[in-house]
């Protein structure tokens, strides 16, 4: 899976934005954490939520049930607004 072509992440230095292009139904910008910027970036490229859960281990200090709890919780709400392409990995 990965991040859908009809949104970008945008990193202002401060927090980071999901920003729909206009090529989708959902219309707008969604504010994340880091913990959901991290995941989000992740979504650049093809990856897995195993993966991306690695890479959280790697990254941040924390159980591991609770990374992928996050990533569940993230992938979800992004599926909600048609953030991502499920057709790939």
């Amino acid at each position: 899976m990965k991040l859908n072509k009809g949104f970008i992440l945008h990193d202002d230095g401060n927090e980071k934005l999901l920003v729909s292009t206009g090529m989708t139904k959902f219309s707008g910008l969604v504010r994340c954490n880091a913990t959901a910027g991290f995941i989000i970036s992740c979504l650049e490229h093809d990856v897995t939520e195993t993966e991306i859960v690695r890479r959280m281990q790697e990254k941040f200090d924390g159980k591991t049930e609770d990374m992928q709890q996050d990533v569940k919780k993230i992938l979800s709400q992004l599926r909600k607004i048609g953030a991502l392409d499920e057709n790939h990995v």
